[in-house]
């Protein structure tokens, strides 16, 4: 087996999320389970896995990756909004409702203010 380095972290990262972006989420976890089995600091590669568990439907995966890069950048508008995104789709609109409006209360882009309802009365 090849030794691991820095370089070819680098290139498993890149190319899962070429393999994210080409809809196989799962190739793409199977390549960053090394990355950041070597480099367990990684937000970015944290934050990628947890996009593809979400993509995969790896609902409690992508929760538990979201929920550690949110520790490590609690200002992290776009980890809010996945983490939300992943409460919904496991049937937790009270726990998704929460990090909708920290999303959309870090940065107002107009998906985060639409997920959060700020303007429904709530």
């Amino acid at each position: 087996m090849p030794e691991s380095n820095p370089e070819t972290h680098v290139i498993d990262f890149r190319a899962a999320e070429q393999l994210l972006a080409a809809r196989d989420p799962r190739g793409a976890v199977k390549l960053l389970d090394s990355v950041i089995a070597a480099h367990p600091e990684n937000t970015a590669a944290r934050l990628l896995r947890a996009r593809a568990f979400f993509a995969s439907a790896q609902l409690r995966p992508a929760e538990l990756e979201f929920e550690l890069v949110l520790e490590r950048e609690p200002d992290n508008a776009f980890a809010h909004y996945a983490l939300a995104r992943t409460f919904e789709r496991a049937g937790r609109p009270e726990a998704a409702m929460r990090h909708f409006r920290l999303a959309a209360a870090l940065d107002p882009k107009p998906e985060y203010l639409k997920a959060a309802r700020f303007d429904a009365g709530d």
